[in-house]
């Protein structure tokens, strides 16, 4: 009796221990328990501009964020633009053109853009540009691109590490393509010769984020200033978009994905494209992740001549509260939102007007946003400022198993700016033409990256983040390298073309793209020797003891 007794105690016990620390772990990620030297787990507040200094720089801040000092002022503008589509949006309906109600089905209907026809002096262009540009080696390219652009001195031993080899130029190209194409650096080094131990060295030392970054930030800017460029776009559209790798091993940040990883694990690099075709930011992120957590990290990070003022996603890049953390920021958020007749409008409390028959389900509060708005002004200056990272500080807000006052405002502002884009996206078919023209290129540029990863059958090897980042800094790296140098040549080519005398239109120019590789050999060249000259007496002698040989695969 007294054993039963102590078992059932026991079994109680287990279940209160479990519970209390499930609920620890819950109260943990929402800041409610707080580590006090702790980023991670650290109370909400902490990840604000302190009040003292707020005060001190709130003048600023607003100026820098083209914000109103008074929050009527901003929520008026936004509840003025609501009612001026309203009407338009109820016209559009009822002409017949465009987006229309089926009275039938009882939903919305948004046509299909149509596949834009290229004229023919368009496709004629194309074929003539690429009869011309010349067959290069992706290693030649490389080169070539760097003595245009001196990135390649951008990346910098560690301080106080002086190159070891002669050969550092040479080692700093190989083992970025190393990285860049998931080629294993024991490959590398038997294909080119090289020393694996000057090698690994070159790629430890050299090939860290923090040369990465401003190695990028050389070719974005090279190709921000060339003349064709300019026909792709002025530099302030972005859009960002996931591309999967699987991996292997035990990653601890991969993750099942049977759609795309089958029954392996994988990760997600998630970049950030201009409308000029170059990519100015790419980090991991577990698979399973919504992009929206990260869709602003690279944007405020940006360290580029580019000015991005608009910016796109698909669907998994966007939420409510994202939606409010652009317009707070002075950004254009405009994404291109899958299933649009079923999402969610909000109306306006207190607002005596009109609203036509779509799914207006949720309500905003004017009043409660003025009195939070101060609290709202403040996280963008945080972010604004760089006190905290936007996919930290969103995470934070998402982990509350409540919804917190913050969050709750920073939505329900959301879903004002949110309602009132979708209006616009509704009467304006030029824009969604536009943000598909950005996704588009985004797309385009997902092909030449998954050109480029050709090397150990595809698979990522690397198990830290850091590591991780590394590589997706490398494999940005060649990407622009390979966009920059078919800029550079699609010039000429076109300058060429036009002292011929053929006809180039600056309006087919627009349709051009960078992200080609068809001229380019990225697996360098074989060759093969005659017979007799290879073998003696018929076999190859055999390595003496004590030879060297390569390292395998396993000590890279």
């Amino acid at each position: 009796m007294w054993a039963a007794e102590t078992a059932t105690a026991g079994g109680h016990r287990q279940a209160y221990e479990l519970g209390v620390l499930t609920t620890l772990r819950e109260r943990l990620r929402s800041g409610d328990v707080y580590l006090p030297d702790s980023r991670q787990y650290a109370p909400l507040e902490s990840y604000l501009l302190p009040a003292n200094e707020w005060a001190a720089v709130r003048a600023d801040a607003c100026q820098q964020l083209n914000l109103p000092a008074q929050p009527v002022e901003r929520i008026a503008q936004r509840i003025a633009e609501l009612q001026e589509l309203l009407p338009q949006v109820e016209a559009l309906l009822g002409s017949g053109h465009g987006s229309y109600l089926d009275e039938a089905a009882g939903r919305l209907v948004v046509p299909r853009l149509q596949a834009e026809e290229l004229p023919a002096s368009v496709r004629a262009l194309q074929e003539e540009i690429t009869r011309r540009l010349p067959r290069v080696e992706l290693t030649d390219l490389l080169v070539e691109v760097d003595g245009w652009t001196q990135f390649a001195p951008q990346l910098r031993p560690l301080e106080g590490q002086a190159p070891r080899q002669v050969q550092h130029a040479t080692l700093r190209y190989a083992s970025l393509l190393a990285l860049g194409c998931t080629i294993p650096l024991t490959d590398m080094a038997q294909s080119t010769g090289l020393d694996y131990q000057a090698l690994w060295w070159t790629a430890r030392s050299c090939l860290r984020e923090e040369t990465l970054r401003p190695a990028t930030t050389q070719l974005v800017n090279y190709q921000h200033r060339q003349w064709l460029a300019a026909f792709w776009g002025n530099g302030t559209l972005s859009s960002s978009d996931g591309q999967r790798f699987p991996v292997s091993g035990a990653v601890h940040n991969a993750r099942a994905l049977p759609k795309y990883f089958g029954y392996g694990r994988g990760v997600t690099f998630y970049t950030h494209t201009a409308d000029q075709y170059a990519q100015f930011g790419s980090r991991v992120i577990a698979a399973t992740e919504r992009d929206a957590t990260y869709v602003l990290d690279e944007i405020l990070g940006n360290e580029t001549e580019l000015e991005i003022l608009e910016h796109t996603t698909d669907t998994a890049g966007y939420t409510d509260l994202v939606f409010a953390l652009f317009d707070l920021l002075g950004l254009e958020f405009t994404p291109r939102l899958r299933d649009i007749a079923d999402q969610k409008l909000s109306k306006v409390k207190g607002l005596d007007v009109a609203y036509p028959p779509l799914k207006f389900t949720g309500q905003v509060n004017p009043d409660y946003l003025a009195r939070h708005w101060e609290d709202l002004v403040r996280v963008a200056g945080s972010l604004k400022r760089g006190y905290v990272t936007a996919s930290l500080f969103i995470r934070k807000l998402q982990a509350y198993p409540r919804q917190h006052q913050l969050t709750y405002g920073l939505q329900e502002y959301g879903r004002l700016v949110k309602t009132i884009f979708i209006l616009r996206y509704l009467l304006h078919q030029p824009l969604r033409r536009k943000i598909n023209t950005q996704l588009n290129k985004g797309e385009q540029l997902h092909a030449l990256r998954s050109w480029l990863w050709f090397g150990g059958d595809g698979v990522l090897r690397r198990k830290q983040e850091e590591a991780q980042q590394e590589v997706v800094g490398c494999l940005n790296l060649l990407t622009n390298a390979v966009v920059v140098w078919n800029t550079v040549y699609m010039q000429e080519v076109i300058a060429q073309l036009r002292a011929e005398g053929y006809p180039v239109h600056d309006e087919d120019l627009v349709h051009l793209s960078p992200a080609r590789f068809e001229h380019i050999n990225r697996l360098g060249k074989y060759t093969f020797a005659e017979q007799e000259t290879l073998l003696r007496n018929g076999l190859r002698p055999l390595r003496q003891p004590g030879q060297a040989v390569a390292p395998t695969a396993a000590m890279a």
